[in-house]
This record gives C-alpha cells, sequence and structure tokens, in this order.
C-alpha cells in the first residue's frame, strides 16, 4: 500500500501529537503529587555553612527524640487571675503525658511577671505531619479545659501547621488560578477558541511531564521540593509554555497570510522562532541554575527545580505545538481566520503609531524613557531586606502568629525562641556567666535531661546546651544585634568553643548568606544573559545595551515595590530571598522579550536596513511580545493566592517588573537606543546589507526615509 506525500508529511505531527497525549495520560497526575514528596521543614532552609545549622546538628545530641514544641498561652479572663489557674493549667497539661504524639512530660504552667498569662511547653514529634492539626487539636481541647481563661497556642509547631495550611491544595489551586487567568487572555487576544485550548493543553502537558521529572529526583532526595518551589514551579512552567507558544503561533499566523500552506507555515515559524525560543529557555534555565552557588538550601532546590520546568516548557512548545498547528491548520483560529495582507504593506494600529514615534525622535524617546527608570529606581535603596517579622509572615492574622504576639506582651520577648549555646562541659558555668552580662540578655541557663533549663544540666560526649532568653521579640532586630553580642561574648570564653544557634541567629545568618548570595550570582547571572545574547545576535555592544536595560528594570521595579509594600500594603521589609528571586524571575524572563524583539529586528535588518529592521521589528512582534508579557504578569500574579508574604512580594514584584519591561523598557527604550546607535549597535558583527542609512549609520542620517514600518508584516 502507498502512502501519498501528504500523509507522509502527516505522520511525523500525529506520531508527536500521540506521544505527548501519552505523556500527558500517564505523567499528567504527577503535577497534583508534588506534595508527597515535599517538605516545609523551615530548617531546611537555613546556610548550610552556618554557625546556627552547625548548632541543629549539636543538638539533636541533646535529645533522644528530636521534639517540636508547642507552646500553650493562657489569657485570663476579669473573673480570674493567672495565679489562681496555675494548677489547673499545670494539672492539664500533665494529662496529655502519653497523648499520640507528645513526647515527655509537658513542663508545668509558668506565670508571667505581670501575672497576666500563663505559658506551658508541649513536646510533639517532629514526623507527626498530617496528624500534626490533631496533635495541636487535642493540646487545645485540655487546654480549654481550664475555665475562666482564653487559650492560644504558638511555637514552631504551631507556626508549622499555619503554614501547612497556607500551602494547604496549593497545586490545584495555582493551577486553576493561572489557567483560567490564561485562557481568559488569550480569548481575548486571538479571538478564536481552539488556540487558547491547545495552548493552554500544550503548557499543562509541559507541567505534567516537569512534576513527574521533579517527583521522581525529590523521591530519591536527589532534589528537595518544598510549598514555596512547588508554587513557582507550576507558574513559571505555565508562564513560560504560554509565552513561547505566543510567539510561535504568531510567526505561523504571519505566514498563514502570505499564502502559505499549513506544512509551509510551521516550517518557516519554527525556523524562524526556534532559536530565539531556545535562547530563551536557555537564559532562564542557565539563571536558575545559577541559584546553585547559593548557600541557601531553598535557593539551590529552586534553581535545578526551575531549569527542568523550563526545559519541559521549551520542548512542549517546540514539538506538541507546531505538531497541532499541522494537523489543524487554519481551523486553529476557528471562529476566526488569518486574514490574507500583502506582507509588504504597511500596518495601521497601535504599534505602527509606537514605531512612527520613535522614529521621529529616538534621542528624546529613550531619554524619557530612562529618566522615568532612573526616577523609580531612585526608591530602590529603601527596600529593605533584613527579613519578615513573624506576625508579617501570613498576609492574614494567623492563630499562630497571633498567639506569640500575645506570648511577647506577657514574657520575655525571646520567650518561646530562645537562642541556644552549645559549649564544651567544663566552661558551662563560664559561658552562662558572660551569656548573662551580654546587653539585651534576660536570663541563661543549661538545659537538663527532661529539656528544659535548671538543674543539673545534661551532658552529651563534653557539650552542654544552654538556652538564652532575649529581652527582646526574637525577630526583631535588637534580637538580632543581642545575638551578634552573644555571639562575640561566648566566642571570648577560653576553651569553651561555645555555638550560638537558635530561632534569631538562623534569621541573621540567613540575612548575612542572602546578602553574600546576592552579591555573587547577581554578577553571574548578567554574564550568563551577556553570553547568550551574544551567541544569538553576533554583537557585543547591543547585548551590553539590552543587558544594562533589564538591570535597570530590575532597579526601577524594587523601588516602586518598596513603596507600595510600605505604604499600600504594609510591610515593614521583606524576606532576605525575595529580591534574588525577583532578579532572577524578572531578568531572566524580562530579556525574553529583547530576544523576541531583537532576533526579528536583526532577521529584519539583514533585508532591509537597520532603521527599516528596527521599524519592522518592533510592528511585527509588538502584539505577541505584550501579550505575552501580560500573560506572565497574570500568571506570577496568581502566587498573591496563596496567603505568604514572600509569595506575595514575589507576585507584585515579577508581575509589575514584566509589564514595565513590556511596555516601556522593550517598547520605547530598547527601539529607541537600537535607532539612534544605528549599524554601530552591531559591534563588532557586521549586517551583510545597508539601506536606508546615512553617513553615520545612525538616526541622523536616517531622516530622508521618514515612513515608519513600511512593509512591516503584522504578528497576529
Amino acid at each position: 500500500m502507498t502512502i501519498s506525500p501528504r500523509r507522509a508529511r502527516l505522520l511525523v505531527p500525529v506520531v508527536l501529537l500521540i506521544a505527548w497525549l501519552g505523556i500527558g495520560g500517564a505523567l499528567g497526575p504527577f503535577a497534583g503529587r508534588l506534595g508527597e514528596v515535599a517538605t516545609n521543614d523551615q530548617a531546611a532552609f537555613l546556610p548550610r555553612s552556618a554557625e546556627s545549622t552547625a548548632v541543629i546538628d549539636e543538638q539533636r545530641a541533646f535529645q533522644q527524640d528530636e521534639t517540636l514544641p508547642a507552646i500553650v498561652v493562657w489569657t485570663p479572663d476579669d473573673s480570674a487571675t493567672a495565679d489562681a489557674l496555675r494548677s489547673a493549667a499545670t494539672r492539664e497539661l500533665a494529662s496529655l503525658a502519653g497523648a499520640p504524639g507528645v513526647v515527655g512530660t509537658p513542663s508545668p504552667a509558668i506565670v508571667s511577671d505581670d501575672a497576666k498569662a500563663l505559658q506551658g511547653v508541649v513536646q510533639l514529634r517532629p514526623d507527626l505531619e498530617e496528624n500534626l492539626p490533631g496533635a495541636l487539636e487535642r493540646i487545645r481541647k485540655a487546654a480549654e479545659r481550664v475555665d475562666g481563661a482564653t487559650v492560644q497556642l504558638a511555637g514552631p509547631a504551631a507556626s508549622q501547621a499555619d503554614l501547612s495550611d497556607a500551602f494547604a491544595g496549593i497545586d490545584g489551586l495555582l493551577l486553576v488560578v493561572a489557567l483560567v487567568t490564561v485562557l481568559v487572555i488569550l480569548l481575548l487576544v486571538h479571538r478564536s477558541v481552539l488556540l487558547p485550548l491547545v495552548i493552554i493543553v500544550g503548557s499543562v502537558l509541559a507541567l505534567g511531564l516537569a512534576c513527574a521529572i521533579v517527583y521522581a529526583l525529590a523521591a530519591r532526595d536527589i532534589l528537595r521540593v518544598d510549598g514555596q518551589v512547588q508554587g513557582i514551579l507550576s507558574i513559571l512552567v505555565i508562564g513560560a509554555a504560554t509565552d513561547y507558544a505566543l510567539l510561535l503561533t504568531a510567526r505561523y499566523r504571519e505566514e498563514l497570510t502570505t499564502g502559505a500552506d499549513r506544512f509551509g507555515a510551521v516550517r518557516a515559524a519554527l525556523r524562524e522562532s526556534w532559536g530565539a525560543v531556545v535562547a530563551s529557555g536557555a537564559t532562564v534555565a542557565l539563571g536558575l541554575l545559577a541559584l546553585f552557588l547559593s548557600d541557601l538550601t531553598n535557593n539551590r532546590a529552586l534553581g535545578p527545580v526551575g531549569a527542568i520546568g523550563i526545559v519541559c516548557a521549551v520542548v512542549s512548545s517546540l514539538t506538541f505545538l507546531p505538531a497541532v498547528l499541522v494537523l489543524l491548520g487554519r481551523a486553529a483560529y476557528w471562529p476566526a481566520k488569518p486574514r490574507s495582507t500583502d506582507g509588504g504593506g504597511s500596518v495601521s494600529g497601535l504599534w505602527t503609531r509606537v514605531a512612527h514615534l520613535v522614529d521621529r525622535a529616538p534621542r528624546k524617546v529613550w531619554a524619557f524613557s530612562l529618566a522615568g527608570l532612573l526616577a523609580c529606581a531612585a526608591f530602590a535603596p529603601t527596600l529593605t531586606s533584613k527579613g519578615v517579622p513573624l506576625d508579617e509572615i501570613f498576609v492574614n492574622d494567623a492563630p499562630s502568629v497571633a498567639a506569640q504576639r500575645t506570648l511577647g506582651e506577657h514574657f520575655p520577648g525571646g520567650s518561646g525562641n530562645p537562642a541556644v549555646v552549645v559549649a564544651d562541659a567544663d566552661r558551662l558555668d563560664q559561658v552562662v556567666a558572660a551569656a548573662r552580662r551580654t546587653q539585651g540578655v534576660a536570663d541563661a541557663a543549661g538545659v537538663t535531661g527532661s529539656g528544659r533549663p535548671g538543674g543539673e544540666p545534661r551532658i552529651v560526649d563534653g557539650r552542654v546546651r544552654i538556652d538564652v532568653t532575649l529581652r527582646s521579640a526574637a525577630d526583631s532586630d535588637e534580637a538580632k544585634d543581642t545575638v551578634v553580642r552573644l555571639r562575640t561574648a561566648v566566642h571570648a570564653v577560653p576553651g569553651a568553643d561555645a555555638l550560638v544557634g537558635g530561632y534569631t541567629a538562623q534569621q541573621y545568618d540567613t540575612q548575612r548568606t542572602a546578602e553574600r548570595d546576592r552579591t555573587l550570582i547577581v554578577p553571574v547571572v548578567l554574564a550568563i544573559i551577556f553570553a547568550i545574547l551574544a551567541l544569538l545576535l553576533r554583537s557585543l555592544l547591543l547585548p551590553a545595551v539590552l543587558v544594562a536595560t533589564v538591570a535597570l528594570n530590575f532597579l526601577a521595579t524594587l523601588g516602586i515595590s518598596s513603596l507600595v509594600f510600605q505604604h499600600v500594603l504594609g510591610f515593614s521589609g521583606t524576606d532576605s530571598s525575595v529580591p534574588l528571586y525577583g532578579f532572577v524571575f524578572l531578568v531572566a524572563l524580562g530579556v525574553d522579550y529583547n530576544i523576541f524583539l531583537m532576533s526579528r529586528v536583526r532577521e529584519e535588518s539583514l533585508r532591509h536596513g537597520v532603521r527599516e529592521g528596527v521599524l519592522r521589528g518592533l510592528v511585527a512582534t509588538g502584539g505577541v511580545i505584550t501579550s505575552a508579557g501580560v500573560v506572565l504578569a497574570a500568571t506570577f500574579a496568581a502566587l498573591g493566592v496563596i496567603p505568604l508574604a514572600f509569595l506575595v512580594q514575589i507576585a507584585f514584584i515579577v508581575a509589575f517588573g514584566v509589564l514595565l519591561d513590556t511596555l516601556v523598557v522593550r517598547s520605547l527604550l530598547v527601539p529607541a537606543l537600537t535607532l539612534d546607535i544605528g549599524r554601530a549597535a552591531w559591534w563588532p558583527g557586521r549586517l551583510s546589507r545597508k539601506r536606508d542609512e546615512g553617513p553615520d549609520g545612525g538616526a541622523a542620517g536616517q531622516r530622508e526615509q521618514a515612513t515608519a514600518g513600511g512593509g512591516a508584516r503584522p504578528a497576529g
């Protein structure tokens, strides 16, 4: 049986479609299963080489069973006093001994110095996971049997439970919000039904493949996944896959309008787009992999997970999507139809007007754009990234945060979160004395075998643990300053080999490590982007200009973010990792649009000269790049549905920054600079043709050619 050439040409797209549908059926469910291998253990977020991390390792030796403390806080009603409730509270705490998940005997109730509150500590097993809410509920019910008081639960156990609640259903919620948002935007952009659905299906297939790979690696402890990484992966893949699909389908539609058949249109679209898509994907993937240089575990985790997601998005865009376009042909745009136009005719509309504006006065356009960005960037130094206070970690007032606030009102600020000192046992007295003399310390005492300060301290391998209660709240700047002084004091004790850890020390070490990471990783990412742009555009000057513009866009975004966070959203600061995450996402993703624009500008410049090439490239890509920017901004904005300050801040920075890059940097600043510089922008490379330039090859020699965007073809 002889297969006709037409059917033979359909064989490859049919095989690709079947393969992807098989991948979707077999691996798609993994998009909802990453939670099975994810961990939200905050200890895993710490710097690997920090002093506070070393203390965690030593602490384990002092506990036969590692525990997760839950702190019960009673606030007596007007009809009762803390002293009167102490016996009942101690009795109810003792009744929890032996309850499921409880380790050892809970502490007795302690009355605050102001006699207006009580607290007790119940140690829980750290591996309770989904059983943690049940254990906390048993503690709450026992505590509520004390009449005449309001009960709250604070401490690491309560915080971990609230964190798990925040990430509960993250797979389904984020996916639905992101996909619905993207679908609505695509329907408005393409005014068709089939093509948006095809693009959505392609992005979901890419996400399923990425999640399956990440799941397999995480299950074997090769990669680490937490709730933040899990959420960012979904948004990153959906946004990137949609952007790449928009670029390819715009070129496909453009080819169809010239009269090409679906096979020729797909071939041409792939030929002209694959370089930009691969370069864009490589920029983001390598930028994310640069996070391997970080000393923070969660940063290192995001790098490979995000890179896997980007690679899957690129593969889906260059295989699944072209296969479906070949099979659907013009029907992909149903019920709309690609209108046939003369490829050499001028195009009316918004982007032709923008091109006219840039062409008339390129120097004024880039000068005003640059001035606006610099004005926004002037506020960037006001963005505080020293960490988020406990009462701002959750966007809503989580129960554990409210309980911690109550605890801080009646007990020393560091109650429930002591600084932990581990030292040689034969220097215990000297270390305790040095700690107590430290400004900002309320008390210090060796920890006994029961896990509580006071009494005969427990000695393990010649080492002893000392709990140091700070006067200031554990998450405050004052507490961090106290930890610095405490380290200086105990390090000075001869022969003690003392180390200082605990919550406050961990926050301080994380902050310092994040500052170090930014200093190291930011130049590396910029160098990666420059190298990829230089290879793609075969130039050195133009990549340097593009890198400078995206870096300026990032600083301008930080400036606006600082104003919004402080004066609109009410944040006193950001997590120490937010600027680095924002930089990697915004710069790596933002340069995508410059890649899409300038690869087209180079293509058109080779045919028509630099001036005409810039204007044609701007008109041809304006619509599709703006649509891609809106889609990416909307998908990252979906992170805001998770009530965590960290993700809300990342969502705003990336969403606003992408829009600023799309509407100002890529639409005005870059085209105007390129037009003003002229042929020199492509130095040291050369364009094979020269047309429409005057003696200097720049804008000054181009005034005699007044037609802006003439002959540019629509991008769809």
